[in-house]
């Protein structure tokens, strides 16, 4: 029902994979940024890695179910 209704919204699973692959970029960049940008030190930025790195496994399973869908 769900993965119906962003299907006739638009949503392909190559957007899905796409943002996962993104998320993936974004994680690095979060990190790294985190890292150098703020003065809390290694904890806090691998707390941003992570909670931005849990996205891309999310975004894959939604275009796994896309796909299934579009078949």
């Amino acid at each position: 029902m769900v993965v119906k209704k962003l299907h006739d919204a638009g949503l392909r699973s190559e957007h899905a994979y796409t943002a996962a692959v993104a998320s993936i970029g974004l994680t690095v960049v979060s990190w790294m940024g985190s890292i150098k940008g703020e003065t809390a030190g290694m904890d806090r930025a691998d707390r941003w890695g992570i909670f931005v790195g849990e996205w891309a496994p999310t975004f894959f399973g939604l275009g796994l179910a896309l796909a299934q869908y579009e078949d």
